[in-house]
Formats: C-alpha cells, sequence, structure tokens
C-alpha cells in the first residue's frame, strides 16, 4: 500500500507538472539538454522531466509598438522629431528566439535608422507631403531586415511630423496667407459673377422696355392706320353718295364752308365769305330732299 501512495506522489511530482497545453495563437519553443528541440503548436502536450525545457513562450498575433519619436534632418537641413508605429508578426518562434537578442529593441533601432536614411534624401516640403512614400519604403526595409530574424512587418505608420518651433511658424504664416488669398479670389469671383447677373437683368430689362415700347408703337399707329383709313372709307362713302345724287356744286360749296369754319376757329380778325355761301340754305334743303327720296 505504502509502494502505491509512493508511485502515486511521484506521477503527481514527475508528471503532472509536465503535461503541457498551449493556447490558440501561442507557441513554445523547447529545448532539450540545451539544444534546441521543436516548437510547440496549440494543444496538449507531454514534456519529458529533467531533459526538456520551455525556451521561449512566443505569441503569434499581431503586435502594434510604438517608438519613440526619432530625431531626423532632411535634405535641406532641417532638424525635426518623428514618431513611428510598426505593426509586425512573429512567423516563426525559433528564428525569434534564437535569431537576435531583444528582437523589440533591435527593431526600434533598424527603424530609427532606416527612417534617417530616408528622410536624409528628402527636403522639409517632401517629407511633409509624402508619408506613403516614406511608410511604404520603410515595410519593406524592414520586411527584408527582420525576415532572419522569424518576424514579419505588415505595416509601417509615421505618426507624427513634428518640425522646429520656427519652421512651424513659418508654415502657420504661409498657411494663413494662403487661407487669405484663397478668401480673396473667391471674393472677387463673387462679386464678378454678382455684377454679371446684375448686368445681365438690367440688359434683359431694357431689351424687354424697348420691345414693349416698340409694341405700343407699332400698335398706336395700327390703330391710327386704321382710324384714317375707316374716316377716309366714310368720307370716300359720302361723297359717293352725293355724286350719286349729283350734287357736285354743292358738294364744292360744303368743302368750302368746311375750311370757312376752320379759318374762324384761327386768329384770323377779318373773314372774307365766298357768295356761293349765300346758296347753302338751298344745297342744304336739296341734299335733305336727295336722302329723303332714297329712304
Amino acid at each position: 500500500m505504502d509502494i502505491f501512495i509512493t508511485l502515486l506522489i511521484l506521477v503527481a511530482v514527475l508528471v503532472l507538472p509536465n503535461i503541457k497545453v498551449v493556447p490558440q495563437a501561442k507557441a513554445y519553443v523547447i529545448e532539450r539538454l540545451g539544444s534546441y528541440s521543436q516548437t510547440w503548436q496549440h494543444g496538449l502536450h507531454i514534456k519529458i522531466p529533467f531533459l526538456d525545457r520551455i525556451a521561449n513562450t512566443v505569441t503569434l498575433k499581431e503586435i502594434v509598438k510604438d517608438f519613440a519619436p526619432q530625431p531626423v534632418i532632411t535634405k535641406d537641413n532641417v532638424t525635426m522629431q518623428i514618431d513611428t508605429v510598426v505593426y509586425y508578426q512573429i512567423t516563426d518562434a525559433k528564428l525569434y528566439t534564437y535569431g537576435v537578442e531583444h528582437p523589440i529593441s533591435a527593431i526600434e533601432n533598424l527603424t530609427a535608422t532606416t527612417l534617417r536614411n530616408l528622410i536624409g534624401e528628402l527636403e522639409l516640403d517632401q517629407t511633409l507631403t509624402s508619408r506613403d512614400i516614406i511608410n511604404s519604403k520603410m515595410r519593406s526595409i524592414l520586411d527584408e531586415a527582420t525576415d532572419p530574424w522569424g518576424i514579419k512587418v505588415n505595416r509601417v505608420e509615421v505618426k507624427n511630423i513634428i518640425p522646429p518651433r520656427d519652421i512651424q511658424e513659418a508654415m502657420e504664416k504661409q498657411m494663413r496667407a494662403e487661407r487669405e488669398r484663397r478668401e480673396k479670389i473667391l471674393q472677387a469671383e463673387g462679386e464678378k459673377k454678382s455684377n454679371i447677373l446684375i448686368a445681365e437683368g438690367e440688359k434683359e430689362s431694357a431689351i424687354l422696355r424697348a420691345e414693349a415700347k416698340k409694341e405700343s408703337q407699332i400698335r398706336e399707329a395700327e390703330g391710327e392706320a386704321e382710324a384714317i383709313l375707316k374716316l377716309k372709307t366714310a368720307e370716300a362713302e359720302g361723297i359717293k353718295l352725293l355724286k350719286e345724287a349729283k350734287a357736285d356744286q354743292a358738294v364744292l360749296t360744303l368743302k368750302s364752308f368746311e375750311a370757312l369754319s376752320n379759318v374762324a376757329n384761327g386768329q384770323a380778325t377779318k373773314i372774307i365769305v365766298p357768295s356761293e355761301l349765300q346758296n347753302i340754305a338751298t344745297l342744304s334743303t336739296t341734299v335733305s330732299e336727295l336722302f329723303k327720296k332714297e329712304k
């Protein structure tokens, strides 16, 4: 009985601690007698007591590392501070464990030197407007350099670019001047469009007034012409009737009377009465009798 209990204690002491369950997105690097033996992926594993040991526990998730700002000098000798964010993932636990000492520090230093080399080839304005180019080149260089370490660099982002204070003030003044220039241009364009619209409105209004005046004059002239035509038609009809009644001399006498009447309405102080007007009463009687016969 004592032997059985002793065996159970030995099993509990030696076997149970060596049963390992590797979780998802983890990898265990196993060494046997000081040398690399194998890499455990997720699942149940048993370690040989006194021979095997877990040399390193590695996460396989993507890791985001925000590095502190680094001083860099541009091609036109402007010193600025730039900080970067590196997204990387461990693809080989063995290479990550044995490839480089302190891999995170190695990535940070590699990032700083690569950034200095890239910015040294660019001027200040290019640095501020070429973030995508800088990110792409840095990712390519870092990914190639970290491949022997079992690390894959997925993305590199330039987080902040901080130029010197005097450069910032100059840039702010330039931006303010540019905004004022654009504002003046927009204001001038607005006034120009407004003046054009006003001029077009006045032009259309003048055209409409001219057309209305023209139409009014045309209608007035047509009305006068029609009135004159009707008057002349009536006179012609009257003369025709008198001629048909054989009253030519009477017509002449009547016209003479109308002319006399017009003269009397003027400023003349003396009126000469023709002798033919002595027969006006007789002429009027004759005309009246003719109209009665025609009726």
